[in-house]
């Protein structure tokens, strides 16, 4: 492989793998097979559609899918024009989904009809999205709507706008995409509770996704099956670009289900398969594991929760896997801060995410930003070429957590070891992670404090054997208001998206405050643990 420098735009680093990988098939996809070279052409195909549509470099283009091949071109293809993606998480409700869409002011959005008994455009139809005029829908299974506001048009309408014409175009596009074009907006929530659009650029992409490709020994012939959203920078940065920029098979799944995973790793041979804890825990316990010859798999990458080192070491001599690391990271880093090595302990693969990312500064320090002495704990702070340039249009919030110096402020509580192998130990901002994803508790007491019986809610993450943490909600009804547990959890799983939604529920008269109002969430924590014990 070459040098990194050699493409430093993600549409330079297609033409340059269709070239080097021309026949070898860069994504398999429930019986669709695309080689590097055909891949390459569908891309080049939709970005004339998209010069054809009157796509300005600089717009934003959102996706909204679950893990499937058109995906895959639709964000190559927009970012070939100068366009950014804004991928959409499959789990949102409409208002979560449509204020995505209206802070990023995306002009074209890529979805599909139905997915997991949800309808994409149908949960839009009451949003107002003032900036979109064209939905894009990948496998229609409905007539186009055209009472809308916005023109809607099948995926292969969409690629037979391609106008020969424009191809010329797309190349003067795709030579004005540079290092510091924005590649990407990915949402994610912040403790207002409301999401902050994340910015990066191509060339910190492309930089960061090389090393953790080096790093995990992702090679030319893996079969990645990428379990991980496409919407999120595990599976979109660490998943298929990573996938693409060394030369493997991309093999997407849309739905995280045990006994398909364990098929597709025996049928298809997989040798790739990153994600969270809760995907390695629910393959080990498995009851027919033993059925399936699992005996290809070599590179298991995960992180984001608590790992007993039991389960490290169950992975390496029952599932067989030769290359184990743990890594952290944050939207706000390109997804890349820290990760373990491969020959490290199963010690240091458990207990810690890891060292700093090659290039890449991570200190703990204390509230004056001054660090912390080794092995002590402190906030994480980061500083290199994976930074974000800024949250969009949210100059306040950027100053807030990039500081002078340029270290971010992640929010996280850590504690480096004397080697720089650093634990999270705790979150500043209380955030929760539950099977892997990102759970704010400001944003779902914000959420719930429109239910009409709430006077009062606050959240806390409880552990969860399965999930790592859940969220546990502590309610103070309205006087004279009637609800029920069941009732509520009905109510916030139309309101949100299913990680989201607090797995427990307790009624109380009042909440714990402190002498300046505050909720003191950590008597919550407490009483919620003893409790569930």
């Amino acid at each position: 492989m070459s040098d990194v420098t050699t493409y430093q735009t993600i549409p330079a680093l297609m033409d340059y793998v269709a070239e080097q990988y021309a026949d070898r098939n860069a994504v398999e996809d429930e019986g669709k097979i695309l080689t590097y070279q055909e891949l390459n052409q569908l891309r080049k195909q939709a970005a004339a559609a998209l010069v054809g549509m009157g796509v300005k470099e600089g717009d934003r283009i959102a996706v909204w899918a679950p893990n499937i091949w058109e995906w895959i071109v639709a964000a190559t293809a927009l970012q070939a024009v100068g366009a950014a993606l804004v991928p959409l998480n499959t789990r949102m409700k409409g208002s979560e989904a449509g204020y995505v869409l209206k802070a990023s002011g995306a002009k074209i959005l890529f979805t599909i009809d139905e997915f997991l008994g949800s309808s994409y455009p149908a949960m839009l139809k009451d949003e107002h999205l003032p900036e979109l005029d064209t939905i894009i829908t990948f496998r229609p299974q409905t007539d186009s709507d055209q009472t809308a506001s916005y023109q809607r048009v099948s995926w292969d309408e969409f690629l037979g706008m391609a106008d020969f014409s424009n191809e010329a175009e797309v190349n003067i596009r795709q030579s004005r995409v540079k290092t510091d074009t924005m590649s990407d907006l990915l949402f994610t929530s912040g403790t207002t509770g409301k999401p902050k659009g994340v910015i990066t650029q191509h060339a910190q992409n492309i930089k960061v996704v090389a090393d953790w490709s080096e790093v995990v020994g992702l090679t030319e012939g893996d079969r990645y099956l990428i379990v991980n959203p496409f919407f999120h920078s595990f599976g979109y940065k660490a998943g298929w670009l990573a996938a693409l920029m060394r030369g493997a098979t991309i093999l997407p799944l849309q739905v995280f289900d045990v006994p398909t995973i364990l098929q597709k790793v025996d049928e298809e041979k997989i040798t790739v398969l990153p994600g969270p804890p809760t995907l390695y825990q629910s393959i080990l316990s498995h009851p027919d594991r033993e059925q399936y010859d699992i005996s290809s798999l070599r590179v298991a990458v995960t992180g984001a929760a608590a790992i007993p080192v039991s389960m490290i070491q169950a992975m390496d001599e029952v599932l067989g896997f030769d290359n184990i690391v743990t890594a952290y990271g944050l939207t706000e880093v390109c997804g890349f801060a820290t990760i373990c090595r491969p020959g490290d302990s199963p010690e240091l693969i458990a207990n810690t995410s890891g060292r700093a990312m090659p290039g890449v500064e991570v200190r703990c320090v204390d509230e004056f930003g001054v660090e912390v002495r080794r092995g002590t704990p402190g906030e994480v702070v980061v500083r290199g070429p994976n930074v974000m340039q800024g949250y969009f249009n949210n100059d306040a919030a950027t100053k807030e957590t990039i500081d002078a110096d340029g270290w971010l402020h992640t929010g996280d509580i850590g504690v480096m070891d004397s080697l720089g192998y650093l634990k999270i130990t705790d979150r500043m901002k209380d955030m929760i992670i539950t099977g892997g994803f990102n759970v704010y508790p400001a944003e779902i007491e914000n959420l719930m404090s429109h239910h009409n019986a709430i006077a009062q809610v606050s959240i806390v993450g409880v552990s969860d054997e399965r999930l790592g943490e859940v969220a546990m909600a502590w309610i103070v009804k309205k006087p004279g208001q009637e609800l029920e547990k069941k009732e509520l959890i009905s109510w916030c799983r139309e309101e949100m998206a299913n990680y989201k939604v607090p797995r427990h529920v307790r009624f109380v008269e009042n909440l714990p405050l402190n002498a300046s109002g505050k909720v003191m969430k950590f008597e919550l924590r407490d009483r919620a643990e003893q409790e569930l014990t």
